[in-house]
């Protein structure tokens, strides 16, 4: 009768750990983002978020997606993907609204150039590939971002699926999908030193992507995981790591006077 409790007892524990761990899995790679966005969301100011690290983890994630159609690995990786793209919109959303706020005096440009008649948004007539590629992922609405995901969606998907049967392609497509996620943190890394400060970037979410990458590439060593696997995860935690180090570094010899526009913006939006 004890050995039954007992045996109960540790089928229950293990299945709320493996939960738990479902739920880390799943989860995991978006609350890093959730004090960004509550810092953008508060201040009022994106300046310090690189919106091209969305980029870099939408690309990898619908890469990974299409991926799975030559070369099945369990859902739940798959629903990792799936929310981290729709976090990855929902801070795309923030940022853009956000800046177009705060930039009124900024020309507006779009990803599919339209004949707009609204005075504000001041959009002129193109063709549907005549956009200018200085601004590429510097548009002022959404809703570009979104044609843009899309339009990259389903040219991805035609070619995966008349290369499909090709197993160096769907090889291809793997490894492209991990190191495009292991390129996540130099958008970032680039964005700081081009503004010579860390200013408006949550250093919560330095840290988590640090100790996230930093278990992730102990978890593939212990496991003798592939070596791709393992080599890209340690690119990710070099990257995270000279993040940490602009931090300390700009913070300890500024680069530039700090700027009193963003606070006085922000102090007008409060009122």
């Amino acid at each position: 009768m004890e050995d039954e409790v007992f045996d109960q007892l540790v089928y229950i524990f293990n299945s709320l750990v493996s939960w738990v761990a479902a739920g880390a899995m799943v989860f995991g790679g978006v609350v890093p983002y959730i004090p960004q966005y509550r810092d953008i969301r508060r201040t009022q100011n994106a300046e310090g978020f690189s919106t091209y690290v969305c980029l870099v983890l939408l690309v990898a994630n619908i890469l990974r997606i299409l991926f799975r159609f030559g070369r099945y690995f369990e859902t739940l990786l798959l629903w990792q993907s799936i929310i981290m793209i729709a976090t990855m919109l929902i801070m795309l959303n923030l940022c853009t609204s956000v800046r177009v706020a705060t930039e009124l005096s900024t020309k507006r440009r779009s990803f599919i150039a339209t004949d707009s008649k609204d005075d504000e948004v001041r959009i002129a007539k193109r063709l549907f590939l005549d956009f200018d590629w200085n601004y590429f992922w510097s548009w002022s609405r959404f809703v570009d971002y979104v044609q843009c995901v899309l339009t990259f969606t389903l040219v991805a998907a035609y070619i995966t699926y008349l290369l499909l049967d090709s197993s160096l392609f769907v090889e291809t497509l793997g490894f492209l999908a991990v190191f495009t996620e292991a390129m996540l943190g130099t958008p970032q890394l680039y964005c700081n030193y081009q503004n010579k400060s860390t200013e408006g970037m949550s250093i919560k979410m330095v840290l988590m992507w640090t100790s996230g990458d930093t278990f992730k590439t102990g978890y593939f060593l212990l496991t003798h995981a592939p070596v791709q696997f393992w080599t890209c995860g340690l690119l990710q935690v070099v990257v995270d790591i000279a993040i940490l180090f602009q931090v300390y570094y700009y913070s300890r010899y500024p680069q530039k006077p700090v700027s009193h526009t963003v606070s006085l913006t922000t102090s007008a939006k409060a009122l």
